[in-house]
């Protein structure tokens, strides 16, 4: 597991006048993806277009290509195929008007523009303050600053909760002070006011809310890709706004799946995208994107030796079926939407430790507590106290759905991917009794209607 990592999200000090820093900027040098081989002028072409040939080397000397009174929508495919060759000659009729329509970008170069185009009215530059008191009365206070990206038409904006929250999780931060929450899309001459629908810190995602009346223009959500059809090497885009400049693309490649990191909330990322592209401080909560312009993650950390600040070219991504999952909850059951069987569990090392003792294999999540009136109330037994000081053991639950737990991380990370409402399976060990292993259906709840017991 990563732990030396780094939120690419806070700017406090580029935050305020992000929008006067991009407009001096004259010039971003982006990485090209790929470019186009080098390829000879075209020698021959077949006796019956020789017009085409004729015309193609007058494009060649002019520019823009002038040499089709009627315009290039009126030849057919085979005559443009002819004109550019055997490289296109796999091409549709679409991609080779575009590429006559733009002599000056390679096809890479060209769909990379066209993502950046299509994408980026949807991605959000997001800015945290709160409100203090002061001797002259209250203040507003910057807290951070990021990315964010549009997901529904209903005015859902999706983000990193280090983003919202102004760093990780801890206790006492901010939490009872007055926050306000900004949000710019691209074309917008002011940001606005978005209210906070829920979060999960351990996932580091956040999920909130504008007016859609209140914006110039209708939103576009940004087009989901799975994540598990990732492979290693393939392009990735990223759209955000790093150190304050709004709106800024990088590009890259996946540099490797399955990477586990330390979330925001304290507990582990599971799965997570490892990038090269160019993430910095305002990147956070932005969109990764594939060569299409679909998500497959959101940017969220960067590999930070010795605490340096800036990309290094180890970035990482939650998964986009990961966001899915946890977005979906939030906007249809609220905050602490993740389900819970509502039980505790004791600590890994000590059920280690008794492991030792017992001189024997304990491996699962070892039962701690059971909450009452819960939905593991009547199904699962508690590790308790025995006579002079002895400790019983509880049930220990060693699989879920078939799946294996080896440690408390796995069993909290299964029952939070199972459907809400819907029944899992556990495999039990009662007592930690290795002669008494049993299946049990329990169908988890919603963690805030545990809290309001």
């Amino acid at each position: 597991m990563l732990s030396a990592v780094a939120h690419a999200c806070v700017s406090y000090s580029l935050a305020g006048s992000a929008a006067a820093r991009a407009s001096s900027l004259l010039a971003v040098a982006t990485r090209a993806a790929s470019h186009a081989p080098r390829v000879s002028a075209p020698l021959a072409f077949e006796a019956g277009i020789p017009r085409a040939a004729l015309a193609l080397s007058q494009a060649r000397r002019h520019s823009p290509p002038l040499a089709f009174e009627d315009g290039l929508d009126e030849l057919s495919s085979d005559e443009l195929k002819g004109l550019l060759s055997e490289r296109l000659a796999s091409a549709e009729k679409s991609e080779l008007l575009d590429m006559l329509s733009k002599p000056g970008l390679s096809r890479a170069e060209s769909t990379r523009v066209d993502v950046f185009e299509s994408v980026s009215p949807s991605v959000a530059f997001i800015s945290t303050s709160v409100t203090q008191p002061t001797l002259r009365g209250r203040t507003e206070m910057p807290v951070g600053a990021g990315s964010g990206f549009v997901w529904d038409h209903e005015g859902h904006i999706v983000t990193n909760f280090h983003v919202v929250n102004g760093g990780p999780a801890r206790p006492g931060r901010g939490g009872s002070l007055p926050r306000k929450v900004m949000v710019k899309l691209h074309g917008q001459e002011a940001a606005v006011e978005a209210s906070v629908v829920g979060y999960e810190a351990e996932k580091d995602i956040a999920v909130l809310k504008v007016d859609p009346s209140a914006l110039p223009s209708p939103l576009r959500p940004v087009e989901l890709a799975s994540s598990s059809e990732l492979r290693v090497g393939q392009s990735v885009l990223a759209i955000g706004a790093p150190f304050g400049l709004d709106w800024t693309l990088t590009s890259g490649i996946v540099s490797a799946l399955g990477r586990d990191i330390d979330g925001a909330g304290g507990r582990p990322i599971r799965d997570c995208i490892q990038t090269d592209a160019a993430i910095n401080p305002g990147n956070s909560g932005g969109p990764l994107l594939d060569s299409r312009g679909r998500l497959i993650g959101v940017n969220t950390m960067i590999y930070a030796p010795g605490g340096l600040g800036a990309n290094v070219g180890i970035g990482f991504a939650v998964p986009s079926d990961t966001v899915r999952r946890f977005v979906n909850q939030i906007i249809t059951y609220g905050p602490n939407a993740r389900p819970s069987l509502g039980v505790s569990v004791l600590p890994d090392q000590m059920r280690a430790e008794f492991s030792r003792n017992l001189r024997r294999e304990l491996e699962g999540a070892l039962i701690a507590d059971v909450v009452a009136g819960g939905p593991a109330e009547a199904s699962l037994t508690a590790t308790r106290a025995g006579p002079r000081g002895s400790v019983v053991l509880g049930d220990m639950i060693t699989a879920v759905n078939g799946v294996p737990v080896r440690k408390n991380e796995d069993l909290l990370c299964l029952v939070e991917e199972a459907e809400q409402e819907q029944p899992i399976s556990l495999t039990v060990m009662r007592s930690c009794d290795p002669d008494r292993v049993e299946e049990v259906l329990i169908t988890p709840v919603r963690r805030q209607s545990l809290l309001d017991r």
